[in-house]
């Protein structure tokens, strides 16, 4: 088998499980770190020795001033939130930020896309609402599908961008008038795009011959992606979903690696789970152990502030998400945020119109899924200077093998706080 040193990372719940934290744990020994979809509306919070951030649709390895960052083809990019995202760790960490490209085929979320989005969520029936961002994810996604979509390379080529433009403009500003909205010139679009490519065209670049030559070399390549598989816009609670894919799969198409090369998947899941947006969540908490969860573990949205649905972990839910992305070590963070629970639970099946489900089922099944739990045992001690398997309290360590064996999938990282070092190896 042909050996390669490349590993990915992705969320297998709904998001916010901490993946920028275990990215930046291994970002510091990556050689390149790839971004490989989604856009700026949704955040990684880091905690290092240069202070805490939300990064939005930078790479977690950019505190590393020896990995290169690439923003994949599989993402949309906003150049001016990705220029002020730089600008304010610029002046927080002091580090000079010149190791970020972009791939040349992601595609640009321009100032139509934003308008739109909101727009278009405004419109939808409230049983209905996915919980968008508002900023242009999805209608940008919705260009790339259908072919009219500006791409960082054109900008580029001016001559080739005024016709894509051309081409594209008057049926966007048909789709915004419908929606009684302002309006584009072509003329003050290819002066943003102007001033784009004054600001970022050094760093647009075709990535695949520095990818290939990395994976087939033996570098050290660590995969990125946003969100997790319950947002996948095949895989997840559709259409409650991002409009990309952030499993493994997902990270090989969109990152110029061969799936095959993808030699280890680390899965990230919190100790309980949190939902940013819409659809069904099955097991969700409206009482004062949501609250609890919530001011514990800050559970508020990175880019947006919103407060995160809360609930139990879902090991329905987890087993099929490690499976379907071929988990090879799990991590499971904020364990330390289970403290001082007495009594901890676990969802281990549905019921759905009276029938048992072991299994995950489709989104309109698991909107009248009622849980079934296993109750744990909390430990009712601190976790969080624990260093060592050995240090975590033993009911702590009887829960987490209890997960193990419900997800089918090897808990090899433990995170016990935000820090670097709260991160426990087994």
């Amino acid at each position: 088998m042909r050996k390669t040193n490349v590993s990915a990372i992705v969320g297998v719940q709904y998001g916010d499980e901490g993946k920028g934290r275990i990215v930046d744990y291994f970002a510091q020994d990556a050689d390149i770190v790839i971004r490989y979809q989604g856009g700026d509306n949704a955040g990684h919070t880091v905690i290092n020795d240069k202070g805490k951030f939300a990064l939005h649709i930078l790479p977690s390895g950019i505190f590393n001033p020896e990995t290169m960052n690439i923003v994949g083809a599989g993402t949309v990019v906003n150049f001016n939130t990705m220029k002020e995202e730089m600008e304010n760790i610029k002046n927080k960490s002091g580090l000079d930020i010149d190791n970020v490209f972009i791939d040349s085929r992601a595609h640009l979320i321009l100032p139509y896309h934003c308008d739109l989005d909101g727009a278009e969520e405004a419109k939808r029936d409230s049983s209905q609402k996915i919980g968008t961002t508002k900023r242009g994810i999805g209608p940008c996604y919705t260009d790339k599908a259908a072919r009219c979509g500006i791409r960082a390379g054109d900008i580029k080529d001016e001559e080739w961008l005024e016709k894509r433009l051309s081409m594209l403009l008057p049926k966007k500003n048909r789709e915004l008038e419908y929606y009684g909205l302002k309006t584009y010139t072509l003329e003050e679009l290819m002066a943003l795009c102007a001033k784009w490519k004054a600001e970022f065209g050094d760093h647009i670049i075709d990535t695949v011959p520095v990818v290939r030559e990395a994976v087939e070399s033996g570098k050290r390549v660590l995969l990125e992606g946003q969100l997790g598989i319950m947002r996948d816009n095949d895989w997840g609670i559709y259409p409650y979903t991002t409009s990309s894919n952030p499993t493994v799969g997902g990270a090989a198409n969109a990152s110029a690696i061969p799936a095959w090369a993808i030699q280890k998947v680390i899965g990230v899941a919190k100790a309980y789970s949190t939902s940013v947006g819409g659809g069904p969540y099955m097991t969700e908490l409206f009482d004062e152990t949501a609250d609890k969860l919530r001011e514990i573990g800050g559970e508020y949205g990175a880019t947006t502030g919103r407060p995160r649905r809360c609930g139990w972990f879902d090991a329905v839910a987890a087993d099929y998400a490690c499976y379907m992305n071929g988990v090879t070590d799990l991590a499971l963070t904020k364990l330390d945020v289970l403290d001082s629970f007495e009594k901890i639970k676990v969802c281990t099946g549905y019921m759905i119109d009276g029938e048992y489900y072991s299994h995950l089922p489709e989104t309109q099944l698991q909107e009248r899924a009622k849980p079934i739990y296993d109750e744990f045992d909390g430990w009712m001690e601190k976790t969080s200077d624990c260093r060592k398997w050995e240090d975590l309290p033993e009911k702590a360590k009887a829960y987490i093998l209890a997960l193990e064996k419900l997800i089918n999938t090897r808990i090899t990282y433990v995170s016990v706080g935000p820090e670097r070092e709260q991160m426990i190896i087994r």
